[in-house]
């Protein structure tokens, strides 16, 4: 049987969001050029292309953890240093949110829909961000969910628990869904993570028509669906493909655009097998760069695209060379 929280348990329970995380360990104070939040704006969409396809990257918003999530099975002191060493805070991590929408032929394909207002007050943005970039909502033809953590699925009602993109076919991995359905999972996961299984189950429950993907799921002409199982059990990625040209929506599967390519062999402690992480993402990182692929990382500094330079040891993300309009 669903269990079903109603919205103010929901609330009540992402008031404690932040609880998972284990205390941080600080390094000393580096001087470093950090940049600071900007006085008015930025615009929070971005347009480019990959072949016929037409890709957007829209945000929604971003969110701050507790770096001693990272890298749980590496020394504190390392995990660390290496931040430190790019210029990164090494108390709070600093993760944006990097929904992809593609164009390609007759469909308009949406990964993700947020956290909308039952996570963080930082993110939810992405309908806003829509309505700025001028999408229209019903002209979604698919929503892809690639795992049922809060900031991908939460939003999937509004603040009035009316259902967004209703028109449109939803899709979940067949894995994912029986996980976070399963009987008892809620009684058999510590308190802390509890709010993520009730959350979980109500997003999911807010349908009843899910379309269950498994590895190689053809959502349309040019667009697919592969597993990429660790940080949940049932995560799914989306590669788009045009032209000889591909590019792959990570998800979490790759949440940081340090320390996943320094370190791949490091996970993080909200990943749910670590071992089966490290291993989708060696072979996500060996096939972005031996095949030239793009990457889209969800959590990677805005607009997250970018592409997989392999080196002798390890890998580095590099920021893709953005065009202007002809």
């Amino acid at each position: 049987m669903l269990i079903t929280p109603n919205r103010r348990d929901i609330l009540r329970l992402a008031a404690m969001a932040p609880a998972f995380a284990l205390p941080a360990f600080v390094m000393p104070a580096l001087a470093r050029a950090d940049l600071g939040a900007p006085t008015v704006a930025n615009p929070a969409h971005f347009h480019f292309s990959l072949g016929a396809a037409r890709l957007t990257v829209l945000s929604d918003g971003f969110f701050t953890l507790p770096t001693s999530g990272l890298g749980v099975n590496a020394a504190p002191a390392d995990v660390q240093a290496l931040l430190a060493a790019h210029y990164l805070p090494t108390d709070l991590g600093y993760s944006h949110t990097n929904h992809l929408l593609v164009d390609l032929g007759a469909a308009r394909v949406l990964v993700d829909v947020g956290s909308g207002t039952r996570w963080l007050g930082t993110a939810g943005r992405l309908m806003a961000n829509m309505e700025a970039a001028g999408i229209a909502p019903d002209s979604i033809t698919h929503v892809v969910i690639t795992h049922a953590h809060p900031d991908h699925i939460w939003g999937i009602r509004d603040e009035f628990d009316e259902a967004i993109f209703p028109q449109a076919e939803y899709i979940i991995g067949a894995t994912e869904r029986a996980h976070w359905t399963q009987d008892g999972l809620v009684d058999r996961v510590a308190p802390e993570a509890q709010q993520f299984v009730l959350g979980a189950v109500n997003s999911i429950a807010a349908r009843e028509d899910w379309t269950l993907a498994e590895d190689g799921h053809e959502i349309a002409p040019g667009i697919r669906l592969i597993a990429t199982p660790g940080h949940t059990p049932g995560h799914m990625s989306l590669v788009v493909e045009d032209g000889g040209k591909q590019l792959i929506a990570l998800g979490d599967s790759m949440s940081h655009a340090v320390l996943n390519f320094a370190r791949p062999d490091w996970f993080n402690g909200f990943d749910t097998d670590g071992a089966q992480t490290v291993a989708t993402r060696a072979r996500l990182l060996d096939m972005a760069a031996a095949d030239g692929m793009a990457v889209l990382g969800y959590h990677f500094p805005f607009p997250g695209v970018g592409h997989v330079l392999k080196s002798a040891e390890a890998y580095e993300f590099l920021p893709a060379l953005w065009k202007f309009s002809e």
